[in-house]
């Protein structure tokens, strides 16, 4: 049995699970007993999730598991900026690839419908917001980026609108920012209830267990030892994202990054006022590390920058202080005439990247499965990767899954010492870069 030496935490107060505006339906379960099932899923994230509930509708015969160190919607998946994301998002593209953008851009859309049907079947408000989103700069200079975002557009034919200066203001409620894109069919919601929301519809076949962290693991035979339990399966399915090297496999190929975010208290009604008549948004910035921004539904302001690596994945409170300063400036320049607005909410999430921006998803041995490395847009690559992950294991075949297949190759990073020097001259380059858009 190898150990599992790092498990996911907290790190900080969980804003958008804590402001989850519904009663969660279904009880907290953990392992308790030696159990055997059919497949295990570990990590219930909206990868994991996303393939429990394929897998449930093809083999609904078998039992299925999913487990996590954490309770759905506290990791990850429940700490993102809470963007469904529509259309390909990768900044540092040149020319346009006309065929993989138009096939990205569909599956993504496929996973915003499933997602939309899920949570209108399920009836709880994870405060879905067809709102779109603009992607803007406030430095001149990085209007480049905006450029190389149309060009990707007009290439597969989507709509958007350019906005600049007071007409911008009026959209946004703020004057920081000269120039956008805006794109229509982005989603905004409260990612931590999205991702309960997806579990409460998984049927009775699958069984969720929570708080249940993966102390050992024995991939060859398939075996994992929880603290209470030593659960065993005939398929394994490591849904584990920046987490999954620490089980032997996905070696020099990922490249976990920390980021942070903060959730004001909601505005009172004075406060508000400055965004009269405007409704809710989601901003992306047009450099890579720039300050990712919403005006959420329950009248908050939501922001996310500051960048590191962390090799033992999870943060410390001094860095989440730090990040909590850099908010708060970044807040202040965009918001001047809400000083007195406190945040309510800090916490840290990680990113799990490759260096040619493609997933993990593959067969390791027989019978493990291994899908990771969303590269910053989670919730529709993780849904749609979850549920052609389960076609994978079933033999089910398809366009979508052989495109999957031959766009799941991430290509090689050195290991420590150096990628982690590496990762921090990136990471630092980066945001010195970004300047203004942080």
């Amino acid at each position: 049995m190898q150990p599992i030496k790092n498990l996911p935490a907290r790190d900080g107060q969980l804003g958008w699970f804590e402001s989850v505006p519904f009663q969660r339906p279904m009880p907290v379960r953990q392992a308790e007993q030696d159990e055997h099932f059919d497949i295990i899923i570990i990590g219930a994230g909206f990868s994991g999730l996303a393939t429990a509930g394929r897998l449930a509708e093809l083999r609904p015969e078998a039992r299925i598991a999913v487990i996590d160190a954490l309770e759905v919607g506290q990791g990850t998946s429940g700490r993102n900026a809470g963007f469904i994301i529509d259309l390909p998002h990768n900044l540092d593209a040149t020319e346009p690839d006309v065929e993989l953008n138009t096939r990205v851009r569909d599956l993504n859309c496929f996973a915003i419908q499933r997602l939309k049907r899920i949570q209108e079947q399920q009836g709880l408000d994870v405060c879905w917001h067809a709102a779109g989103k603009y992607l803007a700069a406030h430095e001149e200079k990085h209007f480049s980026n905006l450029n190389a975002f149309v060009n990707t557009l007009e290439a597969i034919g989507e709509q958007y609108e350019i906005l600049d200066g007071d007409a911008l203001a009026t959209r946004l409620g703020t004057h920081y920012y000269q120039r956008a894109v805006y794109t229509p069919g982005n989603i905004l919601m409260n990612p931590a209830a999205l991702a309960i929301s997806v579990a409460s519809a998984l049927p009775d076949n699958v069984t969720l267990l929570e708080n249940t962290p993966v102390r050992e693991v024995d991939l060859p035979n398939k075996v994992v030892q929880t603290p209470k339990a030593r659960l065993s399966a005939d398929t394994l399915v490591l849904a584990t994202n920046s987490f999954t090297e620490k089980f032997g496999v996905c070696r020099n190929q990922l490249v976990p990054v920390f980021t942070y975010a903060s959730l004001t208290r909601p505005l009172d009604d004075s406060e508000i006022s400055q965004f009269d008549g405007i409704a809710p948004w989601g901003l992306t910035s047009a450099h890579p590390a720039g300050t990712t921004v919403r005006l959420t539904p329950d009248k908050r302001v939501f922001i996310r920058n500051t960048l590191n690596f962390q090799p033992a994945l999870r943060s410390s409170q001094a860095l989440l202080d730090k990040a909590r300063e850099q908010h708060r400036k970044s807040f202040l320049a965009r918001f001047p005439r809400l000083k007195n607005v406190p945040f309510e909410y800090t916490w840290g999430g990680m990113i799990c990247m490759t260096m040619n921006h493609e997933p993990v998803f593959k067969e390791q041995a027989p019978g493990v499965y291994v899908v990771a490395a969303m590269n910053g847009v989670g919730v529709a690559k993780g849904t749609y990767l979850g549920h052609y992950m389960a076609e994978f294991i079933c033999g089910k075949q398809s366009p979508e899954l052989d495109f999957i297949l031959q766009h799941s190759a991430p290509s090689w990073v050195p290991p420590d010492p150096v990628r982690s020097m590496g990762a921090r001259i990136r990471l630092s380059f980066e945001e010195r870069m970004a300047r203004g858009e942080v």
